[in-house]
Order: C-alpha cells, then sequence, then structure tokens
C-alpha cells in the first residue's frame, strides 16, 4: 500500500514538474520584452534595484569620474527607465538624450526634467542615424533584451550612436536566470560583431552579489565595461 502511495506521488510531482517546464518555455516563447516594461511602468513600477540605494550611488560615481577624466561632452543613455539614476549622473552643460523602449517612462522624464534645457528624451521608435553621442551608456539593460533580434538590434544601435565610448553595466555570462532576465556573454559578441571597439577596462562591483539573484537591493552580479573606438 505504501509503495502504491509514493509511486502516486511520484506521477503526481513528473505531472506537475511537465506542467511546469511547458509553461516557462511558453512564457519565453511568447515573452515581448517593450511590453513587459511599458506595462511595468503603466502599473507604477519603477527601473528596478540598480538604480537606487547604495547600487545606484555606485554606478554614478563610476559614471561621472569617466565623464570629468574625458571631457565628454555628450552623452547618449540607451535605456534611461524612470529617471532615477539619471538624478545623480553629472550632465550639467552636456548635451544628454536618454532613449527608452517606453512611452510611459518617456513621458514621465520630460515631466521629471522639463526645466533642464540640455536634456531630451525620445522613444526608440523615434531613433535615427542622426543619434549621436561621444559616450553612450546602457546600464541594466542588455539581460532584459529577451529576444536574440532585440538584442542584436540593441547593440548594433548602442555602437552605432557612439563617436568615441560606450559603457555597459551588465553581467557578462551566459544565464537564463528569470523569463526576464537573460544574461549574455556580451563582452565576446562584441569582439565579434565590432571588432573596432577595445574593451579599455573592466570595474568590478563595488557590491558583488555572492549568489545569483539573493540581496538584489543592496548587491548585484553586474559589472562596468568600458570600450572605446579604435580605427587601428
Amino acid at each position: 500500500m505504501r509503495l502504491g502511495v509514493r509511486i502516486l506521488r511520484i506521477y503526481i510531482y513528473i505531472y506537475i514538474l511537465n506542467k511546469y517546464i511547458k509553461l516557462t518555455l511558453l512564457l519565453l516563447y511568447m515573452f515581448n520584452s517593450k511590453e513587459y516594461w511599458n506595462e511595468r511602468y503603466n502599473q507604477g513600477g519603477n527601473s528596478g534595484s540598480g538604480s537606487y540605494n547604495n547600487l545606484s550611488i555606485f554606478k554614478a560615481d563610476v559614471i561621472n569620474s569617466f565623464i570629468k577624466n574625458n571631457n565628454i561632452q555628450s552623452i547618449i543613455d540607451y535605456g534611461v527607465g524612470d529617471g532615477n539614476q539619471l538624478k545623480l549622473i553629472h550632465t550639467e552643460n552636456k548635451v544628454y538624450t536618454g532613449i527608452d523602449v517606453s512611452p510611459t517612462i518617456i513621458s514621465k522624464c520630460k515631466e521629471i526634467f522639463k526645466d533642464d534645457s540640455n536634456k531630451c528624451f525620445m522613444n526608440i521608435d523615434n531613433l535615427d542615424s542622426s543619434v549621436k553621442g561621444e559616450l553612450v551608456l546602457s546600464c541594466d539593460v542588455t539581460y532584459h533584451l529577451i529576444e536574440d533580434d532585440v538584442f542584436h538590434e540593441y547593440m548594433k544601435n548602442l555602437f552605432d550612436m557612439s563617436t568615441r565610448y560606450v559603457i555597459i553595466y551588465s553581467n557578462d555570462n551566459d544565464i537564463n536566470h528569470a523569463v526576464h532576465v537573460k544574461f549574455r556573454k556580451f563582452t565576446n559578441y562584441i569582439e565579434q560583431q565590432f571588432p573596432i571597439w577595445k574593451l579599455i577596462q573592466h570595474i568590478p562591483n563595488k557590491y558583488p552579489q555572492e549568489k545569483l539573484g539573493y540581496n538584489n537591493d543592496t548587491t548585484s552580479s553586474c559589472d562596468f565595461y568600458i570600450y572605446e573606438k579604435c580605427y587601428s
């Protein structure tokens, strides 16, 4: 009798596991990163813990130092998000362009920074070849681009828009972490697809995450990767 109960439990467990796997695969297949972020912002969500608290301060310190040391005059923020991180970036007397996939968040940023004439914001659908900057930022973005075609297009735009430098803040490993989080080994991808761009600096996170997905509010698995355009 006990053996029969155990076998039944095993069958139930296998059935539930099979359903879970099928549902996960279905969600991955149907996932639309653009719709996900717009809906998240429509419902009052923010850009995530990486744009707040100690993590946002660490990111701002690195970016601000780079802007100052390299006399950067024009900045493109490719994935500006809710604008909280931007509040800490020193863009005074700089030409700043914030780009995002969400019309909702672009409207919000325009309202937040309406008194700053040096800043402009645009939806990714309005992006064209005339948008250029000395420095293009990509912070906590690449791993939210679940679809391969979206990732490829983003990376092309990222490097096409820059005239000098690209800074990426992300996790450089191939890991399917969640439905809306897909880490990629982007350094290899860049080396193959954009050979004139060279990785000139890797800055480890000041608050490294010991176990992926734990303590997301105060730690991160992302580091800084700084690229420079080199013609020879």
